[in-house]
């Protein structure tokens, strides 16, 4: 569809264009996201045909998330420049030619460069991140809720993906899971995003929220009387205490996020539990994540940021503390009760990580500084995985790894209200510096 196409049809809609976009990101990031995710029902087959360790087998997807942290600043100057209608295709592309490559991988090094650098790499093209870069410049008002109705597709998607896609494992293998799914980018996501996102909606004349701008002479006076947000530079970003205690925030809250994403099948497998029971855990921790994103994304409007990504921190804490306690109480209840604190809770992350950096550092050079962030917090997506395959092949069981997880989550919420504060600081004082002088009475 063309731009005029395009601004033709969002000048009729009787609601704001940006809900289309919105509606486009939640199929592509149900789909793109659990492109990765699948990796968790994956390993176990993987496992068991191979014979390899679980240190090197979950290295691939770190190896597929260093990959990704090789493209976040490359997607983001890329949107910036070309737009998701060009990138979004591209990347499920990419991730369709993965797919199909991993069903021919017999060697660890092929399984690196398909499942981890085609698969987990370049699904970065198509899950949070690259969304991150473009969805919060069409909503201010509604930026949390816009965000969180986005996230949500991945968690509605789950549901139906994973118990499927296990189930197509289990009958006819692994690889006819690939072939499948691969399917699904090429005849879903592909040409959703060649016809409708955009980067901003000041490319077809809309302003943000699609308000009408303000004719009245008090808003005009309230307008003139507000300075514009500061327009950061790459560079200037770098420099703050605020971008490094947000990407910090981020790197941890991902160890968190990807440790247990990628162990956690085979956890429940090793405790006893069924295959199928393992798979829908897998996709209900999205599933509630639906009510968790939209519910505080819409809530994080409302009190800040920082409240909710606090809240995020204490979900994945307590779901650490509960996965502790299950080799004591094996029960179905408790592993959905984890379930339920990781994705209602946890899984709201997705939308602040989204929302903070976009308020801390708007400009035109965003998409770059929000691509430098997801590469740094890409170290703690990466690491992870490895980490708890290695502490649990040298130890024997999960403890430690869930302990340094419960750790880093206590450390992600301290570090974003440390960049949040920092923030507030630099507004305050370029607010003092535009203010007018006070009128002379003499």
């Amino acid at each position: 569809m063309s731009y005029g196409a395009r601004r033709r049809l969002a000048h009729r809609l009787p609601f704001f264009y940006g809900w289309v976009i919105v509606a486009v990101a939640f199929v592509t990031l149900g789909l793109g996201a659990n492109a990765r995710t699948a990796f968790s029902l994956l390993f176990p087959p993987i496992l068991k045909e191979f014979g390899w360790d679980r240190a090197m087998t979950a290295s691939v997807f770190s190896a597929g998330f260093i990959s990704s942290a090789l493209y976040a600043p490359l997607v983001g100057y890329a949107l910036d420049r070309f737009g998701p209608q060009r990138v979004m295709p591209f990347g499920a592309a990419l991730v369709a030619a993965g797919l199909v490559l991993t069903t021919y991988a017999t060697q660890p090094w092929h399984f690196y460069l398909s499942l981890g650098g085609l698969v987990v790499g370049a699904s970065s093209l198509l899950a949070y991140n690259a969304h991150f870069v473009f969805l919060p410049s069409w909503f201010e008002r509604r930026r949390g809720l816009a965000l969180g109705v986005a996230c949500a597709g991945v968690g509605a998607t789950s549901i139906l993906l994973f118990p499927w896609f296990q189930a197509t494992i289990d009958g006819i293998g692994w690889r006819a899971g690939c072939l499948t799914l691969a399917a699904l980018m090429i005849g879903l996501v592909l040409p959703l995003n060649l016809a409708f996102p955009l980067r901003r909606p000041g490319d077809i004349g809309l302003p943000p929220d699609g308000r009408a701008p303000a004719h009245d002479a008090a808003s005009a006076t309230a307008a003139s009387a507000t300075p514009p947000a500061r327009q950061w530079t790459w560079r200037s970003a770098v420099l703050t205490p605020a971008f490094w205690y947000v990407s910090g925030a981020c790197a941890m809250g991902l160890f968190a996020w990807y440790g247990i994403l990628v162990h956690q099948t085979k956890y429940l497998l090793d405790l006893g539990f069924g295959s199928r029971l393992a798979a829908y855990a897998l996709g209900l921790v999205p599933l509630f994540a639906v009510t968790g994103q939209i519910g505080l994304g819409h809530l994080s409007d409302r009190i800040g940021r920082g409240w909710v990504w606090t809240l995020s921190m204490t979900g994945f804490a307590l779901c650490y503390g509960l996965l502790l306690v299950l080799p004591l109480w094996p029960s179905p209840a408790l592993v959905f009760l984890m379930v339920a604190v990781q994705g209602a809770l946890g899984y709201s992350l997705a939308v602040v990580f989204g929302a903070v950096p976009s308020e801390l550092f708007p400009g035109a050079d965003y998409g770059r500084i929000f691509g430098t962030i997801a590469l740094l917090a890409t170290v703690g997506a990466s690491s992870s995985p490895w980490l708890f395959g290695w502490l649990h092949d040298k130890t024997g069981n999960y403890v430690l790894a869930f302990l340094t997880a419960i750790a880093a989550s206590i450390l992600s919420a301290l570090l974003v209200w440390l960049a949040i504060r920092d923030g507030e600081r630099r507004n305050r004082a370029a607010t003092m510096a535009t203010r007018p002088p006070p009128a002379s009475h003499t």
